[in-house]
């Protein structure tokens, strides 16, 4: 019920959350934390609390958790976005958070995709996960993404999280509109029961860890990077479909 996961210097990282008026402590947090343009260097989940309807003490412990991250990566608390998801109105239990970001932090690894699906579930019956390569200009790119969400599900995502990452490097500022434009055709596309979550996230990275570079919309890759991309986000988007609460 907790995860870490640290991302390779020089990343790029952008999201989209949740249009409700109440969103979640966590949620402000991470959109601050993008406006800085630190350069988001990991992200931390909890599950079993939102840390939503909080008030000012909610937003003091999410700020907290990226601190204390921030602290055992050698980070600035700028550099971290944390996520809550789970029951709503109730304050994170700090001491468990301390004791999850220790152990997390202690494991971190090359290839706990899985795992990091199944850290994140709530209602979910299954983890949802997903991995692709392709190959462009005789480059390999990988493609990996996890998303939870089972309830609470409807346009403009949900009670949902979703994360994709890329060893593609992208330009500053590319991913922005891209990252808009791969949730609009996948999660904001489904809906279960027609609620809206306080929590809801998207989450792409590039790491620019492989030799493929993305310099502009008009680079002979991005097209075909794009619909890589999409492709993946559909597919986690009807995980979520697939597992909804009280689906036949």
């Amino acid at each position: 019920d907790f995860l870490i996961v640290a991302l390779a210097e020089g990343s790029e990282v952008a999201g989209v959350f949740t249009q409700n008026a109440f969103c979640a402590a966590p949620v402000q947090v991470c959109k601050r934390h993008l406006e800085t343009r630190a350069g988001i260097r990991a992200w931390v989940v909890n599950t079993g609390c939102a840390n939503a309807g909080t008030g000012a003490l909610g937003l003091k412990n999410a700020e907290q958790t990226t601190q204390a991250v921030a602290n055992r990566l050698g980070l600035r608390p700028q550099q971290v976005l944390p996520f809550s998801t789970g029951v709503i109105l109730e304050h994170l239990p700090m001491e468990k958070v301390a004791d999850g970001i220790r152990i997390a932090s202690d494991n971190l690894g090359q290839a706990g995709w899985l795992e990091a699906a199944q850290a994140i579930m709530t209602t979910d019956t299954q983890p949802k996960a997903s991995s692709r390569r392709l190959f462009l200009n005789g480059k390999t790119v990988t493609i990996s993404g996890i998303s939870k969400g089972a309830g609470m599900i409807r346009p403009n995502m949900a009670t949902m999280l979703g994360f994709i990452a890329t060893d593609a490097g992208f330009a500053p500022g590319l991913l922005h509109d891209l990252t808009r434009e791969i949730a609009d055709l996948s999660f904001n596309a489904i809906t279960i029961d027609g609620d809206t979550s306080t929590n809801d996230s998207f989450i792409i990275m590039a790491t620019g860890q492989s030799t493929v570079h993305i310099q502009s919309v008009s680079d002979p890759s991005y097209a075909v990077l794009r619909e890589s991309l999409i492709t993946l986000s559909r597919k986690l988007a009807q995980m979520i479909v697939r597992d909804g609460e009280g689906a036949t």
